[in-house]
């Protein structure tokens, strides 16, 4: 796992993942504005194959505001982007992109409390996902 990201390993198909990660978004507060499906994206457009993942594109509005407050050139990282990734037909990967991360991006100091909410929401929506094989974790 990256040094930017947060991450739980899965005992679950794809497709279950996905649905358990929208709610788990949705319990700690977080809409999905956004859906990319790398999958069908990359074959339609390359005409490769990849195994099924999404980015779900999830947003705290409060957070956003007021992390927009502190800094407007913030937006270009927002919405918090989480990777759900298929390893195999019973194991998945959730990552989402590590809210302290947006601390390296900004030279402005009043982010920590908007970053800290936020990892602390992200870390609760992978510590409630069913089955996971590892703890979910940063590195």
């Amino acid at each position: 796992m990256a040094d930017y990201t947060l991450s739980t390993t899965l005992a679950m198909p794809y497709d279950a993942a996905v649905t358990e990660v929208r709610e788990g978004l949705a319990d700690q507060g977080f809409g999905v504005l956004t859906e990319n499906d790398l999958k069908a994206t990359l074959k339609a457009k390359l005409d490769v194959d990849v195994p099924a993942q999404v980015i779900l594109g999830a947003c705290r509005p409060p957070l956003a505001y007021e992390a927009l407050q502190v800094d407007p050139s913030i937006a270009t990282v927002l919405p918090c982007n989480v990777v759900v990734r298929s390893v195999d037909a019973d194991t998945t990967v959730v990552e989402a992109f590590d809210p302290h991360a947006m601390m390296g991006l900004s030279s402005s100091g009043g982010l920590d409390t908007v970053a800290a909410d936020a990892r602390q929401r992200l870390d609760a929506m992978l510590a409630a996902l069913t089955s996971p094989t590892t703890t979910p974790q940063e590195q």
